[in-house]
């Protein structure tokens, strides 16, 4: 995709950027350059290329689900001011 001047002074404009002449003469050749690697990228044939979720090959250690302490509500929940049903009662704040 090639861009012109003036589509990069409407892109600035749709973004609410100002943008002087020259600017605009180097955005131009920036973005033509990104959109150039964009289009390389396009041709190159990917089929049968599965989706990557890292760019390295990790993986990561997996360790079983299971509890690993004790269960101590009813302990945090004695010095608790106001309990009920085994749930903290706070004061109302919006109303």
């Amino acid at each position: 995709m090639s861009l012109t001047l003036d589509d990069v002074k409407r892109i600035a404009h749709l973004a609410r950027i100002e943008v002087s002449e020259s600017e605009a003469e180097t955005y131009l050749a920036q973005l033509s350059s990104i959109f150039g690697l964009v289009e390389e990228m396009q041709a190159v044939d990917t089929r049968g290329i599965e989706p990557m979720a890292h760019a390295q090959d990790v993986v990561l250690r997996l360790r079983e689900d299971v509890v690993s302490e004790a269960n101590r509500r009813d302990a945090y929940q004695a010095v608790a001011p106001q309990v009920e049903a085994g749930l903290y009662l706070v004061p109302k704040v919006i109303e």
